[in-house]
């Protein structure tokens, strides 16, 4: 099978939190060469928080691209920490809780065209109280205690849109042996 080939790479932009590259390339089929812009950014990380109740925290955050506020699962950039520990700081970060416990529940790729970053999938459990750091950018975020449940209809209805926390919802619903009776 072929690949790509790489033949030169450009930086054109390099900022706090990605870089966007233009690399020319021969393309799988070996005809002619192209030129194939992406992006790099951090791997990121998105938790399903579920409680002794069976709720699940969903955050709500101003995205400046979608011009709206957006409900997703509590998560971020990985800030090169290995994804278990992103995931755990993420966590307490948004929402002021700690994980006892934390169960990877795979990786999506969610812009594979655009960039080679993952988001890893987990579900945090055992959760006990921790403190708030919230960044300037997350100052209007809000957090809420849903039924597992309602999270999965929020996902099928399209009010959570979020590639990770649609994946990782649907995942956590699947793993409900581990999901207690709220």
């Amino acid at each position: 099978m072929a690949e790509w080939v790489q033949l030169s790479s450009e930086v054109v932009h390099e900022g706090p939190f990605l870089t966007l590259h233009r690399d020319t390339v021969v393309k799988p089929d070996g005809v002619g060469t192209g030129i194939y812009e992406h992006i790099s950014v951090d791997d990121t990380v998105r938790v399903v928080a579920l409680d002794d109740h069976g709720r699940v925290a969903i955050v709500e955050d101003d995205f400046y691209l979608q011009r709206r506020r957006v409900q997703h699962l509590p998560g971020g950039g990985s800030a090169g920490q290995e994804p278990p520990q992103a995931a755990r700081r993420e966590l307490e970060e948004e929402t002021g809780v700690l994980a006892g416990a934390l169960h990877p529940l795979g990786v999506i790729d969610p812009l594979p065209a655009t960039t080679s970053a993952r988001t890893h999938l987990f579900l945090a459990t055992d959760l006990h109280p921790g403190q708030l750091h919230r960044d300037d950018t997350e100052i209007g975020m809000t957090v809420a205690w849903i039924p597992l449940a309602d999270a999965v209809d929020a996902v099928r209805s399209g009010r959570i849109t979020e590639a990770g926390s649609v994946t990782a919802i649907l995942l956590a619903q699947e793993r409900a042996e581990v999901v207690p009776e709220g």
